[in-house]
């Protein structure tokens, strides 16, 4: 990656936490979203919730400019209909086998994607993507889930030193997370 494209790739992560911020869950924020961010992105979430927070993300890049990873699962399947897609080993709790498959598919998806920018709502399929990412010089933008108010995820805490970005959805949780940005919710 040349060193334009990492500026451009960081300024994209700029972009993208003022784009979150106007992805509350509020009638008014929708017009004051960018039309799209530059770059390619690779969404990576864990199904269900996790992936539910990543979705309305994903309008920030044009479908031809994102690709997702997640679990294999139909509600995933149902959810990503028409979007290229990466299914992740799970799962991913405690299971050293599977942190090794995804860390083998990470290298892979990132050399077949090449992202200006990694985004991920965790959980466990975030790590390999992170440290695969920070290997190879891609920035990395970590959004907490909202759900976990009072403390810190476990893949929020292995993720923050790979993180050129951490976002939360609520104040409160800047105090697990003090180098965090607050975005506001995004569902």
């Amino acid at each position: 990656m040349s060193t334009a494209q990492v500026g451009q790739a960081a300024g994209a992560v700029i972009d993208l936490t003022d784009a979150t911020r106007a992805l509350r869950a509020t009638p008014t924020a929708a017009p004051s979203l960018p039309r799209r961010l530059p770059g390619r992105a690779l969404l990576v979430g864990s199904a269900g919730g996790h992936l539910a927070q990543l979705l309305p993300l994903a309008a920030l890049w044009e479908r031809e400019d994102r690709a997702f990873v997640t679990f294999d699962t139909p509600d995933a399947r149902s959810q990503l209909n028409g979007e290229r897609t990466f299914w992740a080993h799970h799962p991913t709790t405690r299971n050293v086998p599977n942190l090794v498959r995804n860390t083998v598919l990470a290298a892979r998806v990132l050399r077949q994607v090449r992202p200006d920018v990694v985004v991920s709502t965790g959980a466990g399929v975030a790590l390999a993507f992170f440290a695969a990412a920070r290997a190879q010089g891609v920035p990395t933008v970590y959004l907490e889930v909202l759900d976990r108010v009072d403390t810190a995820t476990l893949t929020g805490r292995l993720c923050a030193p790979l993180t050129t970005r951490f976002l939360v959805q609520w104040d409160e949780q800047r105090a697990a997370y003090p180098q965090a940005v607050t975005v506001g919710r995004v569902l």
